[in-house]
């Protein structure tokens, strides 16, 4: 009966320790994100498109296309 008294003391030692590692290691913080990737230019500004509305070079209705398309609409 000696070595079983022993091996369960030894496992609730053990199952102590376990649970004080437990509680006394640090939580792991979460992995860092990237920064969101920044927006490739996918056409001209509305500055642009202002402009070359007014000069002549979109009519209007290219230019209500082109504005919508840059605005995401």
């Amino acid at each position: 009966m000696g070595i079983m008294r022993k091996a369960a003391t030894a496992a609730a030692v053990s199952g102590a320790a376990t649970r004080a590692h437990n509680r006394n290691s640090k939580p792991t913080a979460p992995a860092p994100t990237a920064p969101a990737p920044a927006p490739a230019a996918s056409g001209p500004t509305l500055e642009d498109l202002a402009a070359m509305h007014a000069s002549g070079v979109l009519t209007d209705e290219e230019f209500t296309a082109a504005k919508k398309k840059a605005l995401g609409l």
